[in-house]
């Protein structure tokens, strides 16, 4: 093995001597390159929806799209809007003007509900009218009285158009199920239906698309606009829906993922400044990194992926995490360089010296990274993939670019005198580290211990917790919004629960239908926690209000009928009333029921317990029939459990990898696995104080062991890599010597890569989403740690288990 290390060692100085002297010929191939990845980077597109959590192949998401395809989009954009008085003229006036503007102008919408055109049945025992609550419109107050009876005596209406309590009104907008592309498939190019007719067998025609994420922001901005200008004292609206969160978390993530980037080249920026005193030390290393991530997200758009939620991270991320190795390159030339004066022997020695290090270095990283891609989360998997693929980028970049750019480069040497300040300081930091590791091993290691067994008493006491709309402020809109309609209109999104019956018009039974109408009546007195469930309705709501209207509107016969043929008559009736609201809740052929269950948007751990508790009931209810869950209540349950599973899956994994490369740097698998003592324990002591002071984790925070295990075992292989060597060649084999002069050696490297990747993820912290904060907070204390950890314990662990020939 050292001799393969030899071999790559020499072939690498080789190549730079080469790239060192065609070093135009270098950064135009390189520069071509980067900028093929540049122009295919800025057609990259984004997705921040739920269902953009699950992979294409999911159960749940097949059965998801199954049922859109059926029934349409489930997920609505709610305006909720309060009054003092909700059957006042001049309020449901302003009510019908904005119903109507949204109506003509909010563009992709399906259907959209308030109570202006609200269903109302009627009629006797030979006919069936349905029509709209405001026709004729009220003119007088005796009949806004007439329409303010019928409004609280049907149930239909509580909880969807209206508050329980008469204090909201509600406008629910369907979106379309299908994009803008698919409303022009119906263009032929000139053919006609006779010319297309003998093509139709060999025509396979691809499903239209979904709406994408684009079009939703498009709708929702469109809805915002329009209600902005009904505003009022007496009008207050809040808008919220899956739809509205969406587009909210996709503004608030990609503002934020700007902000990031800008302080943390900024961040980066001033400490290289301060570590190299010199501009070339701060371009050089930011040009690499940034050529990276435009290299990142080129590979992304050629390769069909698009930026999901935890994408937020990526950019200031791979900057901080990929800057080290030219740190690494930087440090070792610009000693070299000024004690020789000679660039190209400079460059060729650093490179030499430090390349399989940093080799190895971002090849954990990349394992560390890569080992996301196992995950039952879309995005988490495409994080972790295209982390990676940029932390080999950064490598090569590295490798490349900066022995072309220090030849073009004007530099002048300094003489060794010259040390700047900070180096004195940062010397004079490790040298007493190191001497209190050595002379105290003992006790470092008895400290290690403690805290290790300290932090893992945090383990019992944390909670895993995901819900969307706590990531924002407190008195961000879309919060207030939700949670206003979550406890006034008792609920924002929905379970879909979809009984087939397996046979044409098997829902016409009415043992079937009442049985449905039961467990809807059950799921509405569901209380648990924060949970409960608002509403529950199917077909039986319209099957009741055709027999109550059927018979003179008699209250005592808001019940199912009792024969399958009564059944079947008044669904008939119904159908041909003109009215559509069928399809929401059955398919043509009868065969299918849909039942929607209104729940608030809380921590989705919550619905594992009701969403199971659901599907053990419905099976026993209808013994042999087909019943399906989804909705997004049922997406963000699987996308919470799936990660739970994937990140301890992937845990190991990374860990694994992480150790074989460490016994293939060291060569010794004791030292080894000695080694990863200190990588480990900064992460156990992050999730042990999780614990402990109530930090939950969530779809960030559950990133932070596998992201950071292969970041935080970077510097340890430095520092094992300079001792092994030192190891190898002091034939007297004096522990102590070795392990201070590795600390003097790789400390000041070491303490400047983790001053910066701990400044780039404290960059988080400015963020307004308060999960990206915790996410920032939790990973710069863990760099910091790794990196006490790595110049007291490490020292410690060898001093105690090396002896001295």
């Amino acid at each position: 093995m050292q001799n393969v290390k030899k071999r790559i060692e020499t072939w690498l100085e080789q190549l730079t001597s080469l790239i060192y002297t065609h070093p135009y010929t270098t950064l135009v191939i390189m520069m071509a390159w980067v900028a093929l990845f540049a122009f295919k980077a800025a057609t990259i597109h984004s997705d921040t929806s739920l269902e953009g959590l699950l992979h294409k192949d999911d159960p749940i998401l097949i059965d998801y799209n199954a049922f859109r395809d059926q029934f349409g989009r489930e997920e609505l954009i709610v305006v909720g809007i309060k009054t003092p008085d909700l059957f006042d003229l001049k309020f449901l006036e302003r009510l019908r003007s904005l119903h109507n503007d949204l109506q003509a102008k909010v563009p992709l919408t399906e259907k959209i509900q308030s109570l202006i055109n609200a269903r109302v049945v009627s009629g006797s025992q030979d006919a069936l009218i349905v029509g709209d609550l405001f026709d004729p419109w009220p003119d007088s107050p005796e009949a806004v009285a007439a329409i303010k009876n019928k409004v609280l005596s049907t149930p239909a209406y509580k909880n969807t158009l209206i508050s329980e309590d008469g204090r909201y009104a509600t406008i629910l907008i369907q979106t379309s199920q299908f994009g803008q592309a698919s409303q022009n498939s119906g263009d032929l190019g000139g053919l006609s239906g006779d010319d297309m007719a003998g093509l139709e067998p060999d025509v396979k025609k691809s499903p239209p698309p979904y709406l994408n994420d684009e079009e939703n922001s498009l709708i929702v901005k469109s809805v915002t606009e329009i209600t902005k200008k009904y505003e009022a004292p007496d009008f207050n609206i809040f808008i919220s829906g899956s739809p509205s969160v969406t587009h909210a978390l996709k503004i608030a993530l990609f503002r934020d993922m700007t902000l990031f980037t800008t302080i943390s080249i900024l961040s980066i920026a001033i400490i290289l400044f301060f570590m190299f005193r010199r501009v070339t030390g701060v371009i050089l290393p930011l040009l690499v990194v940034n050529f990276a991530l435009i290299s990142t997200f080129g590979v992304m758009a050629f390769s069909g992926a698009v930026v999901k939620i935890p994408f937020a991270i990526l950019p200031s991320f791979l900057m901080t995490a990929c800057v080290g190795g030219s740190i690494h390159v930087l440090v070792l030339f610009f000693k070299e360089f000024n004690a020789t004066g000679d660039k190209k022997k400079a460059i060729c020695h650093a490179i030499r010296h430090c390349s399989i290090a940093i080799i190895i270095t971002s090849v954990t990283t990349a394992a560390g990274l890569f080992s996301f891609t196992t995950a039952e989360i879309a995005p988490v998997a495409d994080l972790g993939r295209y982390s990676a693929i940029g932390v080999i980028l950064a490598l090569v970049y590295a490798l490349l670019f900066l022995p072309a750019l220090i030849a073009i480069i004007p530099l002048v040497p300094r003489s060794v005198r010259d040390k700047e300040p900070q180096h004195r300081i940062s010397d004079k930091v490790t040298h007493t580290l190191a001497n209190m590791a050595i002379h105290n091993k003992w006790r470092v290691i008895l400290f290690a211990v403690l805290l290790f067994a300290v932090s893992a008493t945090g383990f019992p006491k944390l909670k895993f917790f995901h819900n969307v709309v706590q990531w924002f402020p407190e008195h961000d809109p879309i919060r207030v919004s939700t949670e206003t309609i979550d406890r006034d209109l008792k609920g924002s999104i929905s379970l879909e629960i979809v009984v087939d019956t397996g046979k044409e018009n098997g829902i016409f039974d009415p043992h079937f239908l009442k049985k449905l109408d039961e467990e809807a009546e059950k799921l509405e007195r569901y209380r648990s926690g924060d949970l409960f469930v608002g509403k529950a309705w199917s077909i039986t709501t319209i099957i009741k209000e055709v027999n109550k209207a059927l018979h003179e509107n008699d209250e005592a016969y808001y019940t199912l009928p009792d024969t399958r043929e009564l059944i079947a008559q008044e669904i008939l009736l119904f159908e041909n009333s003109g009215s559509d609201d069928l399809s929401d809740f059955t398919d043509s052929q009868f065969q299918k029921a849909r039942l929607i269950v209104k729940v608030p948007a809380i921590d989705a751990i919550q619905y594992t317990a009701f969403i199971t508790l659901v599907q053990d009931d419905f099976k026993k209810a209808f013994p042999g029939y087909e019943v399906k869950t989804t909705g997004m209540m049922a997406i963000l349950f699987k996308t919470i459990h799936n990660l739970i599973i994937s990140m301890v899956q992937s845990n190991g994994t990374a860990l694994l990898v992480i150790c074989f490369f460490m016994v293939v740097l060291i060569g010794h698998v004791g030292l080894a696995l000695l080694s990863m003592i200190p990588n480990v324990l900064p992460i156990v002591v992050t999730i042990g104080v999780m614990g402990w002071i109530g930090i939950p984790m969530d779809m960030f925070s559950i990133l932070i062991g596998n992201i950071l295990m292969g970041i935080v075992v970077d510097d340890t292989i430095h520092l094992m890599h300079h001792y092994t060597k030192r190891r190898k060649s002091d034939q007297a084999r004096d522990p102590e010597k070795m392990i201070r002069e590795t600390i003097l050696d790789t400390g000041p490297a070491m303490m400047v890569t983790n001053f910066v990747l701990a400044a780039g993820f404290f960059m988080f912290m400015f963020s307004s989403m308060n999960n990206l904060f915790n996410f920032g907070l939790l990973s710069g204390v863990t760099i910091l740690t790794a990196l006490l950890a790595d110049l007291l314990i490490t020292p410690a662990l060898l001093a105690a288990v090396e002896k001295k020939h």
